[in-house]
């Protein structure tokens, strides 16, 4: 992969551009969102469960989240894609699906086994991890949907120079979207599901095809935006596949594209044979031959839309 395909964040890194959040913080824009977010968890509906219980009345949805922030690990993660490593990562515990195959479970589902922490220690460990080299800061989980109050208000604390990566599954709401626009520099999105009932019985997660589609294509527009697509056994034709077919049509070839090949039967995947077993290299292999020749096919037909003969007039063809 390249930093190219990454031009926002690659500015950052150079000293030519300001992580939004800074930008967002001079023009009073963040201000306003962590005001609005704050007042959605009065009636929940940061991911697309839309659950409206009141967090700060001590209520939970479905994941189980409450008013405090938890989390289940945090340091330099040399673990990512390498345009982002080393990576401030901050795992925190609660999430919006259920991947019965989740490899962090059962901390990054469980709301109450994550450790307490404040937004002013999560600003002061960014402020640490940016002393010590780390290119980013990177929020995941579980899921960091629940949080982003939260995090848009540690971000208001926090003087460190380094792009904000919002790592999710992207079963987020359109209202959590428009809080984390002008925001977000780097969206790490997975696309888990395109068809409709593997995401209904692998992760409780209705709507998933759909909402996925609708964040990335808002994530695109926004920022750069980084697709991890994990290939779950016997899974190829039903998801994979339609999903790199998807992003090859509606985000263009051009997109920056993870093919995951480490799926291993983890948590509670033995309850369902397809997925009980590691993933094959072979259809690691076919998954990527595929997107690469979305990618070629993509590229043949915008050769072929262009002129192979320059503009130019009839008569400078006239025969002397």
């Amino acid at each position: 992969m390249s930093l190219d395909l990454l031009p926002h964040y690659k500015k950052i890194l150079q000293g030519k551009e300001k992580p939004k959040f800074h930008l967002a913080k001079e023009n009073g824009t963040l201000q306003k969102k962590i005001r609005q977010a704050w007042k959605i968890l009065e009636k929940c509906e940061l991911c697309e469960r839309k659950c409206g219980v009141n967090r700060l009345e001590g209520e939970k949805g479905f994941c189980g989240v409450g008013k405090e922030i938890r989390v289940f690990g945090a340091h330099d993660h040399w673990g990512e894609e390498e345009e982002l490593i080393p990576s401030a990562t901050l795992f925190f515990s609660g999430c919006t699906m259920r991947c019965c195959y989740c490899q962090n479970a059962p901390a990054s589902v469980f709301y109450e086994m994550g450790e307490v922490w404040t937004p002013e220690r999560v600003a002061e460990w960014t402020e640490g991890m940016a002393k010590l080299g780390c290119r980013n800061v990177n929020f995941v989980g579980g899921d960091p949907t629940p949080y982003v109050p939260f995090i848009l208000k540690e971000l208001e604390r926090a003087e460190a120079n380094m792009p904000v990566v919002f790592n999710s599954n992207a079963y987020y709401s359109q209202r959590t979207a428009e809080l984390l626009s002008e925001v977000v520099d780097v969206y790490l999105l997975d696309f888990r599901y395109f068809r409709e009932e593997c995401g209904r019985r692998l992760s409780e997660a209705p709507g998933y095809p759909r909402v996925a589609k609708r964040n990335h294509l808002a994530a695109r527009r926004d920022g750069d935006l980084m697709v991890r697509v994990l290939v779950l056994p016997n899974h190829l034709e039903c998801d994979s596949k339609p999903i790199l077919r998807w992003i090859a049509r509606n985000l263009g070839r051009d997109t920056y594209v993870n093919i995951l090949p480490q799926y291993r039967p983890c948590w509670k995947a033995s309850e369902h044979k397809e997925i009980s077993r590691p993933l094959s290299q072979e259809e690691w292999r076919e998954a990527v031959r595929f997107w690469e020749n979305l990618r070629i096919e993509m590229n043949r037909r915008k050769l072929l839309s262009q002129s192979i003969f320059p503009k130019t007039s009839f008569q400078e063809y006239k025969c002397l």
